[in-house]
């Protein structure tokens, strides 16, 4: 059957503008048209099979789903899975603090309180982040999604073309829990405490198959107060040309303390439908809310004999609040001779609201005041499908279509007695993102596994703000090829090999040239090197990635393994911040201001060492002692900057991890612990050469972080447990810091800051109920 004119390929190949582009969706277009003929000319197997089924008896066959290392083995793209039990092992509180265990990962910010996930020790924007296979919405964070909500965690260390190329340094799917083939109905209840504030919690799970319905819910309420301290010294001195000596101009310190209380409740849930053999129907809402009020006080005091750059006192109070509601289905379809569909379309919306009130002077009875109200609406949309065909020869092939339509409305309306009191700035953005892929899984034999693909991405953003319209546009072909190789049938023994494109996307925050500016200093003074304001680049390109990755695995007769992978990145347009000294139209006196740039290329490299195994395994009769170890090394050269510290962004040398889980004989009781270690590091962030041969020079560092957690388990019986668990139980002051040295013809200013955060511990007791 010939496929309708509209779409025959044909006319396309005449078009020699994008040859990748075009072969990918002539191929892409013939799959889907090839699928629709037969689904024309066969009827599903739900009608073909209706008459003889009539006269069977209903027979349901449920099978449990492979165990989290067979999950890995399998897989032909290398993965690792973290199921329920180990999501459940330590009682954590935060998706991050599972996270951090992994090989190669790492954690922002200040240790025991989570932060941004980084995979191989890579920054921002490297590591992809998937709910359900699907990008996260807007807006979204880890903080939102309590682990009681969570079946399992699967980490990709290379993209492959389902789940997209924007993983530079990894890809990590969260699956939502979606079991409903036995009856669930779990209670949690728990109490957290950290720094004399309270954090109690309260999970609900429950599930449940009535005939061919089955629903899945899950809800979480929390509530607690943090506080946080912070210690800022900043220091600028300048040694005029051809003198050694320094004058200190600015040596100052500032002293902050805020105090948040927090309110986060999330519901969600899968409501799946069995229509018939090979059809099922789900629906997947998703509804969170969070509240936070902000209360905190900045006092700075200079040296004798230095210069204070800003007024001494700054209070501020702030109201937020955040809601999101989220709408998932997809429509499965298994048709005769061996082809499936999967129809998949969403929905979600997001408000971020804020109420900002300062008070800035020399003292809190002079201060002035200003206020600030930030509202941010996010609107998201998704439709996508999947065709796959099982094929002869152990081919498996899939053809997808995805789409995303976005758009984000943005207002700040500030009043107060400065000028950047009373900037207003009203943001709109439109964002679309289509892509087509192919990919073929192919067991060659019991030895060989084949996985390759082909992903070609556009992304289209388009921006106004209250300074001008900006437009964006991005395409990116990627090509994946993944292998494995048995050296024995059934054997123990498996490598890996990989060969990627990837890419990383400019952030909507660098692409919009709207202004972020910094509140230490009023806009009629010029603030630090240290402390700039930012700005956006319409201009930034997609930084681009070649990556190899090899490895070996050796699996364990009782579930443990070990394994080593190496790999390497090639990244050309790399984007980096740098800070320049501007006049700019935002305030009066100039201003030093950060600004995204690709500024060249670079390569990152490292290798990864994972152990997971039982003691009995090194030594007979050994107490059920469950050992898990890790250690990742990494290299990294940004080009165009001198070393020694020209590294990737946010990189450290090294990172490890080192646990044990303990089952007393004898006893219902296991015990456990886990240590965390990352190094402290130095990057030079940047090297540029300014108007008037004038160099400017940035730093940034960060200290070690050695974060040692615990657990006790006690159960009862089945239906009972009960478990206590410390976290960071060994708190330390965590250091960062930032560098600026700027020369010119009369000399150089050297402009430093030194942040210390006083990190604590945490206590949970959590009690689980099973109904």
């Amino acid at each position: 059957m010939m496929p309708p004119r509209h779409l025959r390929t044909d006319r396309l190949r005449t078009d020699h503008r994008h040859p990748d582009r075009v072969r990918l969706v002539a191929l892409a277009i013939d799959l889907l048209a090839a699928c629709a003929a037969q689904a024309q000319n066969v009827r599903p197997a739900a009608a073909s099979t209706a008459a003889s089924a009539a006269a069977l008896e209903r027979v349901e066959i449920t099978g449990e789903r492979a165990s989290d290392t067979e999950e890995r083995r399998r897989s032909t793209a290398a993965k690792i899975v973290i199921g329920r039990e180990e999501i459940e092992r330590q009682g954590d509180s935060n998706i991050t603090e599972i996270l951090k265990r992994l090989p190669g990962v790492t954690l922002g910010g200040r240790p025991g309180r989570g932060g941004e996930v980084r995979m191989r020790g890579m920054g921002s924007g490297y590591t992809q982040i998937l709910i359900n296979g699907e990008r996260a919405p807007a807006g979204f964070s880890f903080d939102q999604l309590s682990p009681d909500l969570i079946e399992r965690i699967e980490v990709l260390r290379a993209p492959t073309a389902e789940t997209g190329a924007r993983a530079v340094a990894g890809t990590i799917n969260i699956i939502l829990r979606e079991d409903v083939k036995k009856r669930l109905n779990n209670l949690k209840v728990a109490v957290g405490q950290e720094d004399q504030g309270w954090q109690p919690s309260v999970s609900w799970s429950r599930a449940e198959q009535i005939e061919s319905f089955g629903y899945t819910l899950n809800a979480n309420l929390s509530t607690g107060v943090r506080e946080t301290t912070r210690h800022t010294r900043t220091q600028r001195g300048f040694t005029p040309a051809g003198s050694e000596d320094a004058t200190l101009q600015v040596d100052q310190t500032d002293d902050n303390r805020s105090r948040e209380e927090r309110l986060h409740s999330s519901l969600g849930g899968r409501l799946q439908w069995r229509l018939g053999p090979g059809e099922l129907l789900a629906l997947q809402p998703f509804v969170t809310f969070s509240s936070a009020d902000t209360h905190g006080v900045s006092e700075r005091v200079a040296a004798p004999g230095t210069t204070l750059s800003a007024l001494p006192y700054s209070r501020s109070d702030t109201e937020a609040t955040f809601h999101l509601a989220r709408l998932n289905g997809n429509w499965q379809s298994r048709w005769s001779g061996g082809l499936r569909s999967d129809l998949r379309a969403g929905m979600s919306q997001s408000r971020w609201a804020g109420d900002t009130q300062r008070l800035d002077g020399n003292t809190a009875a002079s201060s002035l005041a200003s206020r600030t109200l930030t509202t941010a609406d996010d609107r998201w949309w998704t439709l996508g499908g999947k065709l796959t065909q099982t094929l002869a020869g152990g081919h498996a092939l899939a053809a997808g279509l995805e789409t995303d339509v976005g758009q984000r409305d943005q207002r700040s309306d500030g009043e107060g007695s400065t000028a950047s009191d009373n900037l207003d700035d009203n943001l709109q953005v439109r964002t679309f993102r289509g892509a087509l892929w192919l990919q073929d899984e192919w067991d060659l034999d019991a030895h060989w596994a084949l996985h390759g693909g082909l992903r070609w991405e556009s992304i289209t953003t388009r921006s106004e703000w209250d300074g001008g319209a900006v437009r964006n546009r991005s395409s990116v072909t990627s090509p994946l090829l993944h292998a494995v190789w048995r050296p024995s049938e059934g054997g123990r023994d498996q490598l890996r090999a990989s060969l990627t494109r990837s890419y990383r996307a400019p952030s909507l925050q660098n692409l919009v040239a709207r202004r972020s500016i910094s509140r230490s200093t009023p806009t009629d003074q010029t603030n630090e090197a240290t402390s700039p304001d930012r700005i956006g680049n319409p201009a930034l390109k997609p930084e681009l990635a070649t990556g190899i990755d090899l490895a070996f695995e050796h699996y364990l007769a009782d579930g443990g393994l070990i394994s080593a992978n190496v790999f390497h990145r090639r990244i050309s347009g790399l984007i980096r911040n740098v800070s320049t000294l501007q006049t700019v139209d935002w305030a009066t006196a100039p201003r030093w201001v950060s600004q995204p740039r690709n500024v060249g290329d670079a390569s990152t490299q490292g290798i990864e060492l994972e152990a997971k195994y039982a003691l009995k395994d090194l030594m007979q009769d050994a107490p059920a002692v469950d050992l898990r170890h890790n250690l990742a090394l990494f290299r990294s050269r940004v080009e165009g900057i001198p070393g020694p510290d020209n590294r990737i962004d946010q990189q450290p040398d090294w990172t490890a991890n080192l646990g044990a889980d303990w089952r007393v004989r004898g006893w219902p009781l296991t015990l456990g612990a886990g240590l965390n270690l990352t190094p402290g590091y130095t990057v030079q962030t940047s090297s540029a050469t300014i108007a008037n041969g004038a160099t400017i020079d940035q730093w940034s560092s960060q200290d070690a972080k050695r974060v040692l957690d615990a657990y006790a388990l006690w159960t009862f019986n089945p239906a009972m447990k009960l478990r206590l668990s410390g976290a960071n139980l060994v708190s330390r002051n965590f250091d960062s810091g930032s560098l600026v040295v700027s020369s010119d013809a009369s000399g150089s200013t050297r402009t430093s800051a030194v942040t210390s955060q006083r990190s604590t511990t945490s206590w949970r007791v959590e009690l689980e109920l099973k109904l």
